[in-house]
């Protein structure tokens, strides 16, 4: 049986009598072990995604910041339609590997499973309607705990090839998961790959 525990931040704050204040706290404190990459635009450019990961653990600073990214990301409504599974457990991350096509990078130093909460979205619309907010807010969620990773000088990868149900029972939940984010230390940095021409992208009407 799995059993969730409550996230406590490494962050520390006297007092969280106001609103986000924690969340303020953990995305704007200083930092004196790593330089951040502030310019957005440089670690969208330079944003790799990575299946060879260090074994070096990452600092729970970090941790925290990523996660908060994902508390920041906009929601339909504002009802943040998703929950984040942060998995600790190394044998619920083997038992997602088995639920990811067997991709072995699954089992990386930071596993976050994404998930959609549609009951969370208290708006007057038919359920399907809702279920795609849901999934929508969490895949907005999890590109912001990606560029945040990125910025604090880690690697990801964004597992969409899943299991969902297999999912589900390993973190042990009936939230239907939308991808898994796997964070680590590269063990090399690479450059971009060519994207194609702007022409065949962007179409102007």
């Amino acid at each position: 049986m799995i059993k969730c525990t409550e996230y406590v931040p490494s962050q520390k704050i006297d007092e969280v009598d106001v609103k986000n204040k924690l969340l303020s706290a953990i995305l704007t404190s200083e930092t004196k072990e790593d330089k951040l990459d502030t310019d957005l635009f440089h670690v969208m450019a330079t944003r790799r995604s990575t299946r060879k990961f260090a074994e070096k653990q990452i600092e729970d600073w970090k941790i925290d910041r990523v996660l908060a990214a994902a508390d920041t990301a906009p929601t339909a409504g504002n009802f943040q339609g998703f929950e984040v599974f942060y998995v600790k457990d190394e044998n619920v991350k083997e038992m997602l590997v088995k639920a990811a096509n067997n991709q072995p990078y699954v089992n990386a130093p930071l596993v976050l499973v994404f998930c959609k909460n549609p009951s969370r979205v208290k708006l007057n619309f038919p359920p399907e309607t809702l279920a795609k907010f849901a999934i929508q807010d969490a895949t907005i969620a999890c590109a912001y705990s990606q560029l945040a990773a990125s910025a604090l000088g880690l690697s990801s990868i964004w597992i969409g090839m899943i299991d969902e149900q297999k999912v589900m029972d390993a973190i042990g939940t009936n939230l239907r998961p939308s991808s898994i984010l796997c964070i680590g230390y590269p063990v090399q940095k690479r450059n971009p790959r060519p994207r194609r021409n702007l022409k065949d992208l962007i179409h102007v009407i």
